[in-house]
């Protein structure tokens, strides 16, 4: 039995387990934190070792995947939104692996979500292209192939009709602007989903965030080539995608390519 420790990073709470990655179910009851109220690196990289240290009689010494609500580019963090400006160009990998002593890989959360439902939720099995999506505040996107990760694809910023995808078609707005689901999903989710479709010819989309228990209401509108499924993993679905990604790391170091400050592949 393979266990790796997966932490979710959020703006409101940071969340871990360890995680069975033969099965996908977590070995132990999940531990929640608050973010700290200044979140910058070195606060929250005190809630994370704690975290690592609650479970550290159940992993070893195995190593950590940690998800961040940002994109994350070799290691390392070109923006974020949710988080103190500190992380803005954070060399996160690093950071975190001398920090916790162990290594540690980075994702981003939707990356993360979308590898979990391939390997263990509603997308397993699933041969080819998935594109899973997440509503919420805005959109996430993972973008996986044959099981493999094609990262940072912040398909939530699409440009569609001069909007931004995400500021017309996330459920946030279909909430602020009081929309019913039809209005939403004939009005704005279609034009979404074709373009996406258009554009990736995926095999499968699947839709995470909390309006994905809703898929009744709103799914069978969509007239699309593509089927597209709810989520099944729902809130645990960073920390077993961290967890898993640690892993798959951990069997290819090779993989990792790095860039210095000269643009020079190292």
């Amino acid at each position: 039995m393979s266990i790796v420790l997966g932490i979710d990073i959020g703006g409101s709470g940071v969340k871990g387990a360890p995680v069975d990655l033969e099965t996908g179910e977590f070995a132990e009851k999940r531990l929640r934190i608050e973010t700290p109220s200044k979140s910058t690196p070195e606060n929250v990289a005190k809630v994370v070792k704690e975290i690592v240290d609650n479970f550290a009689d159940v992993i070893g010494d195995s190593p950590v995947g940690i998800t961040v609500p940002a994109p994350v580019v070799h290691g390392k963090i070109p923006f974020i939104a949710n988080l103190h400006k500190d992380w803005t160009g954070l060399e996160a990998e690093k950071f975190f692996t001398e920090f916790l002593g162990r290594p540690t890989t980075i994702v981003n959360d939707a990356d993360a979500a979308g590898l979990a439902e391939v390997q263990h939720g509603a997308a397993k099995g699933v041969p080819g292209l998935v594109l899973l999506t997440t509503q919420g505040t805005g959109i996430g996107s993972a973008l996986i192939y044959d099981g493999v990760l094609i990262p940072n694809t912040e398909l939530g910023h699409l440009e569609i009709d001069g909007h931004d995808a995400e500021s017309r078609a996330a459920s946030s707005i279909k909430d602020k602007e009081n929309l019913s689901y039809k209005e939403w999903a004939e009005e704005r989710l279609q034009r979404y989903y074709s373009f996406l479709e258009f554009l990736f010819s995926p095999d499968l989309f699947v839709v995470g965030g909390g309006v994905s228990k809703d898929h009744a209401e709103w799914m069978p509108l969509l007239k699309l080539k593509t089927p597209m499924i709810p989520a099944a993993l729902r809130n645990k679905a960073g920390i077993i995608g961290a967890a898993a990604q640690a892993d798959y790391r951990r069997a290819h170091p090779d993989i990792v390519v790095r860039v210095d400050s000269d643009n020079e592949v190292v």
